[in-house]
């Protein structure tokens, strides 16, 4: 009981700290952490055992670790070491890919193509959000994107903030569609064992039929805004070269390759084998020794703080595992919804978007997993797989609603006020709780009409 209760005070003021954001967040978690382990597996449970279990070390060093033949492994309580190794790649590669200037290149090549018109890059840089995010960090993914955009607002003489909005919805929703896209989708997919196809077929399939109404929404109510810009008129040879943007055309050609075999290797990592863990540092490594002497910066670059968060989160997680609380919570959720499938979808969704709403989504996500498994297992009729779909567009979805729900919101308000472009609370949840609230209810038709 003990045990119990310590679980419950630290994760809860886990919460806290990170939505006031007095201290960093990885500062808050490894904190946390350290609690966990001398007050609820040292002096609640007395459990070496529950210590070694949520450090999880051990699992590295099994094969499956890094080739998963045959049947996949249950995954374990505590530290997720593959999300962990598989987000450092990723992060590693997504720096040698800015290094040669291929996201510049390529957002400057796209407006060049579109003819500079405000409304084609608008709907264009929409869609580019949505599929770069499917494969990138949406932090990535925003961080240049919004950079581009202000660049061309100030050559084309129109107001930034409804594009870059736009742009950081479109990177939630496209990080809903993969099991890479978006954090909480990494950690889902690893901990249940689901394959980038699944995610795809399923996650992706919402995603895609939400992108068509977004894209009308976005346009309808921001039409008159690019009207009033259509009229500005540039001539476009004052306008940079794309090319320009390109600083090594030997690395640009080499990330290119590298960023593709990324992808073919996550497609098909459920029929190689190769699990995500591998793929990560294989694609790490390989952009390391083809950056030669920008290696040691790409490595500098990586963002730890993000890592080190993961790391205290898993174990502070671990704790609630350890000491049974989330099976409280699974058991609590499934009287509540009775049996009803219909009820524990529309709870499971809606919650998780509201919590992701105001609260960091990787957290929700990762308590939450566990959690689903029980409720699987314990209820009559309830299947695994329809929620953790459910969980992972919630969580993905929900964040875009408030300026503080997603990472990818936070990056593209502070890029715009860098540039003097203030966006305040007032006008983002105007423009981006009905994207939110549209795209909630056309998964909720989908998971309905799909699955039960």
């Amino acid at each position: 009981m003990l045990a119990q209760i310590l679980a419950v005070v630290i994760f809860v003021a886990m919460f806290i700290f990170i939505i006031t954001e007095i201290f960093p967040r990885h500062i808050i978690t490894l904190t946390c952490a350290l609690l966990t382990i001398l007050l609820v597996f040292g002096l609640g449970m007395q459990s070496l055992d529950a210590i070694l279990s949520t450090l999880n070390v051990h699992s590295i060093f099994n094969v499956d670790f890094w080739y998963a033949a045959g049947e996949a492994h249950e995954g374990g309580s505590g530290i997720d070491w593959a999300t962990i190794i598989f987000i450092a790649g990723m992060m590693v590669m997504v720096e040698g890919m800015a290094h040669v200037g291929f996201f510049r290149w390529l957002c400057m090549k796209i407006a060049k193509i579109v003819k500079y018109k405000v409304t084609s890059i608008f709907m264009t840089f929409m869609i580019l959000s949505f599929v770069l995010a499917m494969f990138i960090d949406s932090i990535t993914v925003i961080l240049f994107l919004a950079a581009v955009t202000i660049e061309l607002s100030q050559l084309l003489k129109f107001n930034p903030i409804s594009m870059i909005l736009a742009e950081v919805f479109c990177a939630n929703l496209g990080g809903s569609a993969t099991m890479c896209g978006d954090p909480p989708n990494i950690i889902i997919g690893n901990k249940l064992h689901y394959s980038f196809a699944d995610f795809i077929l399923n996650t992706g399939l919402i995603a895609a039929i939400s992108l068509v109404f977004v894209l009308i929404y976005f346009y309808l109510v921001c039409r008159k805004e690019l009207k009033q810009t259509a009229s500005n008129a540039v001539d476009p040879s004052t306008l940079p070269n794309p090319s320009e943007a390109i600083k090594s055309k030997s690395g640009f050609v080499m990330s290119t390759i590298i960023f593709l075999l990324a992808v073919v290797l996550l497609v098909t990592h459920s029929m190689t084998g190769l699990t995500v863990a591998f793929i990560g540092t294989f694609i790490a490594v390989l952009t390391l020794i083809t950056s030669g002497k920008a290696a040691l910066s790409l490595i500098k670059k990586v963002d730890y703080e993000t890592l080190l968060f993961f790391i205290g989160l898993f174990v502070v997680i671990g704790g609630l595992e350890e000491t049974g609380m989330l099976n409280v919570l699974a058991n609590f959720i499934g009287n509540i919804c009775g049996g009803n499938m219909h009820l524990m979808v529309a709870v499971i969704l809606w919650i998780s978007a509201v919590a992701s709403s105001f609260v960091d989504n990787i957290p929700f996500a990762a308590t939450m997993i566990p959690v689903i498994k029980n409720l699987a297992a314990t209820v009559p009729g309830a299947n695994l797989d329809t929620l953790a779909w459910t969980l992972a567009v919630g969580t993905d979805i929900g964040g875009s609603a408030t300026p503080i729900g997603a990472s990818a919101n936070v990056v593209g308000i502070a890029t715009a006020a860098k540039e003097g472009h203030i966006i305040r609370w007032g006008r983002y949840c105007k423009l981006m709780a009905p994207a939110t609230i549209i795209v909630l209810s056309i998964a909720t038709a989908i998971l309905f009409l799909r699955y039960l």
